[in-house]
């Protein structure tokens, strides 16, 4: 797998768009391919806008940014790139339709890597003539602010491909994992999907408000789970005994919470519930003052964590 200079970015929606702007800001240049009437005027507005954080983040580096331009076929937009980032809508038949577009025209070692949360690679494999180069490289939302990449492979993956996808988004400041099983949601996703189960769960049982139940997540545990994991934090909660002696302790205790865990669903009544709390909790703030805020944050948490990083590399 040779140099990564050129990258294509299918689909230009909130995550295509984002990628764009990392890609740029690494100093690659861009081509994008969206059938939206308005997509180059979307991605322009959103690379402005997300400028500030990726220079407040360090990523825009030294080099000089790459050029973006907008191609009307997948195709024109894959023939030339080295690298693409495919973010089409989560829809088996219209995935596998981009790849039979671009397949013909890509570079024998071109990389192509999908942005997909809840398809497998096996599935998504299926639409390919040879997948060797097809990974899966599902980012976490907004992919230039946050820097997690979970990464997925299997036996028709060719291992330097995967390689060069690794060390490919780790060049533009991103954190890989490599999901050995694939699971629908991946890995992220799933843990997502667990926390905010009990949230809800709290909220129609009335243990607490829904903005209380949020307070509680990123004022207690979300604030250590920025740092660490969970396993590892309670491998410190036992001091020097570690893991060992935490559940030596508490594996009765973890047992009853387990058991006593509730498993609701998303009916309407349990979704007005939730949007009523939602309402309440953003007091009037639009979605778009609430998500500048939330950018503001991770792009403080970030650098604090990436001073603290760098003193212990030092």
């Amino acid at each position: 797998m040779g140099e990564i200079s050129r990258v294509a970015v299918l689909g230009a929606g909130v995550i295509g768009a984002s990628w764009t702007a990392l890609f740029l800001a690494s100093g690659r240049d861009v081509a994008v391919y969206d059938p939206a009437p308005d997509a180059e005027t979307k991605v322009r507005n959103y690379i402005e806008a997300a400028w500030p954080s990726l220079r407040a983040l360090g990523l825009t580096g030294s080099t000089a940014p790459g050029e973006v331009s907008f191609e009307k076929t997948a195709a024109e937009a894959s023939s030339q790139a080295d690298f693409i980032q495919e973010n089409v809508p989560e829809r088996l038949p219209i995935k596998h339709a981009i790849y039979g577009e671009i397949e013909p025209v890509l570079s024998k070692t071109a990389i192509v890597s999908s942005s997909t949360s809840g398809l497998t690679l096996e599935a998504l494999q299926e639409g390919w003539q040879n997948p060797a180069n097809f990974v899966l490289g599902h980012p976490f939302n907004p992919p230039h602010l946050i820097p997690l990449v979970e990464m997925t492979a299997n036996e028709r993956t060719d291992p330097a491909a995967l390689d060069a996808t690794e060390a490919f988004y780790e060049a533009i400041g991103k954190i890989t994992i490599r999901i050995k099983k694939g699971m629908p949601g991946h890995v992220a996703n799933r843990l997502q999907a667990a926390v905010w189960r009990e949230a809800v769960f709290m909220a129609i049982e009335g243990v607490a408000s829904v903005e209380d139940i949020d307070k509680a997540m990123w004022a207690g545990p979300g604030l250590r789970w920025a740092a660490m994991g969970p396993t590892m934090l309670f491998h410190l909660g036992a001091g020097d005994g570690g893991l060992q002696a935490f559940c030596d302790h508490f594996k009765d205790t973890f047992n009853g919470w387990w058991d006593g865990l509730g498993d609701p669903r998303l009916d309407e009544a349990v979704i007005g519930k939730l949007v009523a709390g939602m309402n309440e909790q953003a007091r009037g703030r639009s979605p778009r003052e609430l998500s500048d805020e939330r950018d503001r944050m991770l792009v403080a948490l970030q650098a604090a964590a990436r001073s603290v990083r760098d003193q212990d590399v030092d």
